[in-house]
């Protein structure tokens, strides 16, 4: 492969001034490693290409490489490096080990880019470059879902509005136009209304007036309807906003408000469809509310489904990337990791089992601990994809584990308690229920689990034994020493040793936490019960939506739990291994297209906020080299 040597040096200078001494190799270059001819991939710039989705189809009949999860201990605010491990590991096995890989990540969201947390390209000399390309507008896929996402909010409105204003026949009549011959038809978006509502009959004329009502009528609900509109920026007071209030509205104000473009359901179906006809039937089945008589109403009854689909049709194909050392990545999709399950796409990681074939490695990573993402990783992703993982790597820290163990509060911004930098091997011994716990469910789904050990520069050998020690006798297959953040791909390849070793002994099927044939409750309660709980509390509007979903048939989807990623429980303060808390669910909500029904356990914002000083503070650019500097 066209891999590269890194010259590293220490200290590790900074993410964005590391990215920038690398020339990146041209997108050709890397595609033609993979034996992608250029009607495989459309360019976009020097650096980036579009894979076509054809390129699966062309490889159908060609054997899997191994598919590897990383997913990680339950994190400090500081995060533990799962995006650094994930890119680490690929360099060791393309660019020291000799393997053929592909990294697959979520593109990452403007937001956090400008706010508080940075961007996602992961870091030190284990980054996926350009990095100002990764973090920012890359192809174009956030704005592309934004721009859709936004014209089915225009349409829900402007829906009400016009049934609001209008009697059936006169709304009919506009629904359907005649042509310049005076002929009424029902365009092909309409029969799927028709064929919902029962309705045989193929011409507008022949539908009686009971028939035209229930065509033409949506009846939204005002209440009931879930959509808002989306921004890819981190804005707090559009949170809440009254729309309708122009003059030409009629007095027909509505309270909504905005979410981050990453928490629309549109980028959860771009993760899990598997196809572009897929997409298709996922978009369209989106569930934007209800009618005043309970029924659901989807994209498709407002006539938009094809619509959305041509927006998305670039989007659907994943962007080719590099590391720093020359190893492919494909990036596509970035749900969140709450309301959504929080892992890049099925057609990415798809397309890449296919390109690395027999004895390569395809290496993605989950997003948040792996209570969350890899549970998600697992019961959705690899339920829709039917694709199973040799492999699944747990990243973990001393800090974070000393954190589990009893140590002080860790906070973004401030400085580390002397606990954190200082020997503490009791402390890191006591913090490792959390580690075994997450190795324990993760290994329950027949994987095989490798822990890796993030080091840090005070981390001691010690510790580094005791964390060692505590994985094995939970059950991991390996457990090793990483220092990708400092050396590249060179600080991995012991982890790259672990992990072929553990894809080629992996012997067992995936074991899904749960059937999809039970009811929503004992799913959310399978769920709860792998994080300690003893048992699930309802709140009345839970109950209310469970019932719901239940009759409208939703019940067989399977469940994304939305809880704080800094405990296994619903209670961020409770570090380690929590048992008997009682989970409560506040409310359940669905995202029906993209599949699945999402529980919130707590307050979750889909909307984040800008911090005091945040990160666009840094941010600029070099007007005489035309570089970006102070990303981060």
């Amino acid at each position: 492969m066209s891999s590269r040597k890194l010259q590293v040096v220490s200290p590790v200078p900074a993410d964005i001034d590391i990215a920038n001494s690398v020339t990146p190799l041209h997108i050709s270059e890397i595609a033609k490693d993979l034996n992608l001819n250029p009607d495989h991939y459309d360019l976009y710039g020097k650096y980036k290409a579009k894979v076509l989705l054809s390129v699966f189809d062309e490889l159908k009949t060609r054997q899997d490489g191994y598919y590897v999860v990383v997913g990680g201990i339950t994190p400090t605010p500081l995060g533990e490096g799962k995006s650094t491990t994930t890119v680490g590991l690929c360099q060791a096995l393309g660019a020291y080990l000799d393997k053929k890989v592909v990294t697959t990540l979520r593109q990452p969201s403007q937001g956090p880019t400008f706010g508080i947390k940075g961007g996602a390209a992961g870091g030190g000399y284990s980054q996926v470059i350009p990095m100002d390309e990764f973090n920012l507008h890359m192809t174009g896929d956030i704005h592309a879902i934004t721009a859709a996402n936004n014209l089915l909010a225009a349409a829900i409105d402007t829906r009400i509005f016009h049934e609001n204003t209008q009697k059936d026949m006169p709304l009919f009549n506009r629904l359907c136009p005649p042509n310049k011959e005076g002929k009424r038809t029902f365009n092909d978006i309409m029969f799927r209304r028709l064929k919902k509502l029962n309705i045989t009959k193929t011409e507008p004329e022949d539908l009686t007036p009971e028939e035209i009502n229930k065509f033409a009528r949506l009846d939204i609900d005002p209440d009931s309807i879930t959509w808002r509109r989306v921004m890819d920026v981190n804005d707090r007071f559009l949170r809440k906003i009254t729309v309708g209030q122009g003059p030409d509205e009629k007095g027909m104000v509505r309270e909504t408000g905005f979410d981050i473009s990453v928490a629309s359901e549109i980028m959860a179906v771009l993760a899990l469809t598997t196809s572009l006809s897929d997409m298709r039937e996922r978009l369209g089945k989106m569930v934007i509310g209800n009618s005043k008589s309970g029924d659901p109403v989807t994209a498709d009854d407002l006539g938009l489904g094809g619509a959305l689909t041509v927006l998305m049709k670039d989007a659907i194909n994943p962007t080719l990337m590099q590391t720093l050392e020359g190893t492919p990545v494909l990036v596509h999709a970035g749900p969140f990791a709450n309301i959504a399950h929080g892992n890049s796409s099925i057609v990415a990681d798809k397309i890449a089992l296919k390109l690395v074939g027999p004895g390569g490695y395809v290496v993605t990573e989950a997003g948040f601990g792996s209570d969350i993402g890899t549970e998600k990783f697992m019961n959705i992703k690899c339920r829709y994809s039917g694709l199973k993982p040799q492999c699944a790597i747990i990243v973990a820290t001393i800090r974070a584990l000393k954190m589990h163990g009893g140590g002080p509060q860790v906070t973004a911004g401030k400085p580390l308690d002397r606990a954190y930098t200082t020997e503490n091997v009791g402390l890191v011994e006591a913090g490792c229920v959390n580690l075994a716990r997450h190795i324990q469910n993760t290994k329950a789904y027949g994987v095989n689990v490798v822990v890796a050990v993030n080091k840090f520069s005070t981390d001691t050998d010690a510790e580094i034994a005791a964390v060692k020690n505590a994985a094995i006798g939970a059950g991991a297959f390996d457990a090793v020493l990483c220092t990708h953040h400092a050396h590249g791909g060179k600080g991995a390849v012991e982890l790259g040793i672990a992990v072929q070793k553990a894809c080629e002994n992996a012997t067992q099927p995936l074991n899904f936490l749960y059937p999809l044939d039970i009811s929503i409750k004992e799913k959310i309660e399978a769920i709860a019960r792998s994080y300690g709980a003893s048992g699930v509390e309802y709140s009345e509007q839970a109950e209310k939506q469970i019932e719901m979903y239940s009759k409208q048939g939703f019940s067989g989807l399977p469940i994304c739990m939305a809880k704080t990623q800094y405990s296994f429980s619903d209670n961020a303060s409770a570090k380690g291994a929590p048992t008997g808390f009682v989970l409560p669910i506040r409310d359940v909500r669905g995202s029906i297209g993209a599949g699945f029904i999402y529980p919130l356990v707590g307050t979750m914002s889909t909307m984040p906020g800008l911090p005091t000083r945040p990160c666009f503070y840094d941010i600029d650019l070099d007007t005489q080299t035309g570089r970006v500097k102070g990303l981060s």
